[in-house]
């Protein structure tokens, strides 16, 4: 099963990043956003991004030249339809992503895979609305998705070995590694993250610490790369909430409730750094801490 043209579905955070990578890779590139501004943005930040990996010598400006012409945008989804591979980067909502699919399939051939990055979703149930649940796979990039290394491909019950060892190449190509999850709520990443990150909630909730020691702490006594608190506002809050909302919901255990100060949070809209508040304040110089 050759892969030469992916599309992405979502020009967002994780979208334009996907669409980054594989034109490096050097497969053609079809991404779709119901916003036109949303694609615009993508590509102007695509060139940010691989200029800076221009300046630090990882691509040569050939490559970077290439790498852009083999990225075309269009907001007719029926425009993916000659993709060989199609990765949905919408919303981590399950209705707007079986929408998307819904709209795709009248227009793609018998051979097309279609793949989800959801970091958190039934990949089994996702499939089971399309007519090809052996040709679908969750393929979940990290995020940003330029720097990460890491690709989760993600089983459904009926995806059949010829997908996942076309993905698996995919994978290769891109000069990242995969780790194969089983198709259980949150999967492995997240499944072991997310936890973490509502845990250091609970504790800035209850007092055991303010945003600044918890963050320190784990940053310092743990040698994590960010605290706990920063990385859920990198993340977005609501994206953190939902995966605990997936993880308490298909697992039933007590341990998975997201805190209440987390939901608080999601309410009030501060979702972290897209939105310039979080558990830190971004509308400054620097990051200040908001309690």
């Amino acid at each position: 099963m050759a892969i030469e043209k992916i599309g992405v579905v979502g020009a967002g955070q994780m979208g334009n990043g996907i669409a980054h990578v594989c034109a490096l890779a050097g497969y053609s590139v079809m991404m779709t956003d119901v916003k036109a501004e949303a694609m615009s943005a993508a590509l102007a930040l695509i060139d940010k991004n691989m200029t800076r990996q221009v300046s630090r010598s990882l691509i040569s400006e050939d490559e970077k030249i290439a790498a852009l012409r083999r990225i075309q945008t269009t907001q007719e989804i029926a425009n993916l339809g000659q993709c060989d591979l199609i990765i949905e980067a919408a919303t981590e909502r399950e209705t707007i992503k079986q929408a998307i699919f819904d709209q795709l399939l009248p227009h793609i051939g018998p051979n097309t895979i279609l793949a989800s990055n959801t970091s958190s979703i039934s990949i089994t149930r996702l499939a089971s609305r399309t007519d090809r649940p052996e040709k679908f796979i969750g393929f979940h990039f990290m995020n940003p998705v330029p720097i990460m290394q890491l690709v989760e491909l993600i089983r459904g019950i009926a995806t059949d070995d010829e997908t996942f060892n076309a993905c698996q190449e995919v994978v290769s190509r891109l000069g990242k590694t995969s780790a194969t999850s089983e198709d259980f709520p949150a999967f492995i990443v997240n499944r072991i993250l997310m936890p973490m990150i509502n845990e250091a909630v609970y504790a800035l909730y209850e007092g055991v610490g303010n945003v600044n020691s918890i963050d320190t702490s784990m940053k310092l006594g743990a040698n994590h790369p960010m605290g706990p608190l920063e990385l859920a506002d990198f993340i977005g809050l609501d994206t953190c909430l939902a995966i605990m909302n997936v993880l308490h919901d298909g697992l039933a255990d007590t341990k998975y409730r997201p805190c209440p100060l987390l939901t608080k949070y999601v309410e009030a809209g501060w979702l972290g750094r897209k939105t310039k508040r979080g558990f830190y304040d971004y509308r400054g110089d620097k990051p200040v801490p908001t309690r």
